[in-house]
């Protein structure tokens, strides 16, 4: 049955395993968002964000919206707002890829900019203090709203757990902690014992957007109760992974798959989780975003990881 509109074409990513790349006793999975509309996992925030809007009566033929993102949100607020007739106005920090800002524009997006060194913090700042000076505006705020963890709640937990039953520990990079919170709430609900982790950046670490909430400011919607445990990673073992998912697996990646990656095989430890155990990881977006900073380009990796210090990724 054909989609009604692209909001339809929401969800039903594959979910791939990594027979190469799976430790000795565990198996690896990856659940490819980027097969998406617009490439990413933010889609299904996206379309769940506007539509509780639209619900609440917040949102009407007119509307304008305006969203802190760091580029995945803001493109996927742009294909689901396009349609509908809201304009949108997204901030951005002026570090985000050029392959992002692109893509906003031509879906019309009006861009602010807001400094690199604030990282999405500071694009949350700037667009707080908008909508505060102009009360026609409607901040989703991805941040917050309910709707975001809802979204993996009600369709990226069950399309896991329907691929896998019996799947036995999540690992997704913590950004806004939609993800985490929604699936690991519906995960908790169907086994207790299904163990959640976090791939969380080294303190100041800005590379692949993902947040440490150590550095002041924790995402209102994260459910830090339904983690089992907040793993550090750094931008260097990040993008080793990716490129090691390219090569061992066909794979290409956004680097915060390789963040979340590399948690993943570091819990494949009977430490951690027993022997056995079938290991999901979120993979946020494919890596055609990130062909202009140079991430995937020839050479020292260690020598790319630290050129690319202060790139945001999702």
């Amino acid at each position: 049955m054909p989609a009604r509109d692209i909001s339809q074409a929401v969800g039903g990513t594959p979910l791939v395993g990594l027979p190469s790349m799976s430790p000795p006793g565990y198996s690896l999975y990856l659940k490819l968002e980027g097969h998406n509309p617009t490439g990413s996992v933010k889609d299904r925030v996206a379309a769940y964000l506007i539509a509780a809007a639209e619900r609440s009566g917040k949102l009407h033929q007119g509307s304008r919206v305006l969203e802190p993102t760091s580029g995945n949100t803001g493109i996927a607020l742009a294909a689901i707002c396009a349609p509908k007739g809201y304009k949108l106005t997204c901030v951005l920090p002026e570090n985000t890829s050029q392959e992002r800002r692109v893509l906003l524009s031509l879906y019309g997006v009006d861009i602010v900019s807001s400094p690199a060194g604030e990282g999405s913090n500071g694009a949350v700042r700037v667009a707080r203090e908008m909508a505060a000076d102009d009360p026609d505006l409607y901040m989703p705020f991805q941040y917050g709203n309910p709707a975001n963890p809802q979204a993996h709640y009600e369709t990226t937990a069950p399309e896991i757990l329907r691929d896998l039953p019996d799947v036995g520990a999540l690992v997704a990079g913590l950004g806004t902690g939609g993800t985490l919170t929604g699936a690991g709430r519906r995960f908790k609900e169907h086994d207790p014992q299904i163990r959640i982790f976090a791939a969380e950046p080294e303190y100041g670490d800005l590379v692949y957007g993902l947040r440490n909430i150590d550095e002041g400011f924790v995402p209102p919607v994260l459910d830090t109760s339904v983690l089992d445990g907040r793993i550090k990673v750094d931008s260097l073992k990040a993008l080793r992974a990716t490129r090691d998912l390219a090569t061992a697996e066909g794979i290409f990646a956004g680097v915060s798959t390789g963040a979340a990656l590399a948690v993943a095989l570091r819990v494949c430890d009977p430490r951690r989780l027993p022997e056995g155990t079938k290991i999901v990881v979120v993979s946020p977006d494919g890596g055609f975003k990130y062909l202009s900073t140079g991430a995937y380009a020839p050479g020292d990796v260690a020598g790319i990881a630290e050129g690319l210090s202060q790139t945001l990724w999702a």
